[in-house]
């Protein structure tokens, strides 16, 4: 992972701006298989497992009124499916729950 090229102020503003540079695709976390998934515009999924992508950047945010209600969002590319996309992952008080070896190996790449 590169370090970031990039300063956001806002959640939004980082999500504008990777979608302009090509971040186009929803991924969402399956805990329960350790993938990420991408719906296909027909309505498919695509799942990813750890090995098939990289984290390309990763940016965290503090809520406004709350500084414990963060959110971390991963810009991921997969060269395997030709695909870029974002995860956002919100964590605060109930991020407990995400325990799955997919999130560890996101958290890890946050580290580095």
């Amino acid at each position: 992972m590169d370090s970031n090229k990039y300063d956001y102020d806002t959640l939004s503003q980082a999500v504008n701006d990777l979608i302009k540079r090509g971040y186009t695709t929803d991924f969402l976390i399956e805990t329960e298989k350790d993938c990420l998934i991408c719906k296909n515009n027909d309505g498919t999924a695509r799942e990813l497992s750890p090995e098939e992508f990289k984290i390309d950047e990763v940016y965290r945010f503090e809520g406004m009124t709350d500084p414990g209600d963060e959110s971390i969002l991963f810009a991921i590319s997969s060269p395997v499916h030709d695909i870029k996309g974002i995860v956002i992952n919100s964590y605060g008080a109930d991020f407990g729950y995400r325990s799955s070896k997919l999130v560890e190996h996101l958290n890890r790449n946050l580290e580095k």
